[in-house]
């Protein structure tokens, strides 16, 4: 195998493969990318065995074939290289490849490409093409919610799902943790009506957001029952998905919060930042005291000292003092693109919605705090 490619081309291509690979194996050739050099070009494969990714870039193929090598120091070599440098990759049959550009030369270990599990290719039941930013804002503003504990690995990724809307069916993605929940929903696209629920796993999720980028891309989305595959230009990722059932997460959100508060978004992101700056990390805990147009943000924390401040606000109910954590606070707040951000109480011990202005297809739920 013999072929020669810009490092650009080259750097894009290793870097999204080698970001697959664990760095902790007990399996060697997991390690390493698997390169296929034919025709006009190279297909660069890496897999976790959970996920995979392939990418492929145009190259000067001069003899085709395979080879695998270690994929973290095929990226290092390639991101050290000059700018606009032509790479050349052989593969002598022994064992070794060597890697050139310009004055520098390397020569690595290589493993048989025989050894190199494939993901066995499912039978999808429904495939559909989605736009880029409508799955990056899908996947974006839930993914804050993903649960990091392992025992309730059913909640460690993103449920996408078809669901009942305002407007019919939509396309839907869930996450919560038990603490906060984040629902979001967008126009179901033609030919994902019959699609099942699949909770796409957290490094997956992850992996997805660096083909969403290109706001021209279609994203042609593949789901069955044990495998979601996404095919960007040039580049397809495929993971298994969570074997589990996603808890009913329609009874956690509050329907009868009447008592409404609406703030600048980003305004009241600042505040609560800089409020939670002398709680003690563990619970970072901040109280919002509301009373008529005004809220009043404050943190007492015995060891460290006391902060309140004050924000003009629209809020037309009763008085009510609620505690939240500061930083679900903040990465809710975080979500909002536009200038308002609506929170919906009930009282100091119940869930309180947040959405943002009167858009409904983004859902929020904060539990709150003792204060």
């Amino acid at each position: 195998m013999k072929f020669s490619i810009e490092r650009a081309a080259l750097l894009k291509a290793v870097a999204q493969a080698q970001s697959v690979v664990e760095r902790r194996n007990t399996i060697p050739i997991l390690a390493n990318v698997l390169i296929e050099a034919e025709g006009s070009e190279v297909c660069f494969r890496a897999t976790d065995l959970d996920v995979e990714v392939v990418d492929s870039a145009p190259a000067q193929v001069e003899r085709s074939g395979a080879t695998t090598v270690a994929a973290v120091l095929l990226n290092e070599i390639v991101r050290k290289l000059p700018d606009g440098a032509l790479v050349t990759l052989t593969d002598t049959g022994q064992g070794r490849v060597t890697i050139d550009a310009g004055r520098s030369n390397f020569n690595l270990a290589t493993l048989p490409r025989e050894d190199f599990p494939v993901m066995a290719s499912s039978e999808y039941a429904v495939s559909f093409s989605a736009p880029a930013p409508v799955l990056r804002r899908l996947f974006d503003k839930s993914k804050f919610a993903i649960s990091t504990e392992e025992t309730r690995y059913y909640l460690n990724g993103v449920y996408m799902h078809v669901a009942e809307g305002d407007g019919g069916q939509m396309l839907r993605c869930v996450a919560t943790d038990g603490h906060r929940l984040a629902r979001i929903d967008a126009p179901l696209p033609d030919g994902a009506e019959g699609m099942p629920g699949v909770i796409v796993p957290r490094k997956t999720v992850g992996e997805l957001r660096k083909l969403l980028d290109d706001d021209e891309a279609e994203i042609v989305v593949s789901v069955s029952e044990t495998k979601v595959r996404f095919v960007a230009p040039g580049i397809t990722l495929t993971s298994k998905v969570i074997d589990g059932t996603f808890p009913d997460y329609s009874r956690v959100i509050p329907q009868g919060n009447t008592r409404r508060l609406e703030v600048d978004a980003s305004e009241f992101a600042r505040a609560v930042d800089r409020v939670a700056t002398v709680s003690s990390e563990r619970s970072r805990a901040v109280k919002l005291a509301l009373d008529e147009d005004r809220l009043v943000l404050s943190v007492n924390a015995p060891d460290s000292g006391a902060a309140e401040e004050e924000l003009a606000v629209a809020y037309g109910d009763e008085r009510l003092e609620i505690g939240f954590n500061a930083k679900y606070l903040l990465e809710i707040a975080s979500q909002v693109d536009r200038e308002n951000a609506v929170f919906l109480f009930n009282s100091s011990g119940d869930p309180t919605l947040m959405r943002e202005g009167n858009d409904t297809s983004a859902v929020y739920v904060v539990m709150p705090m003792r204060v």
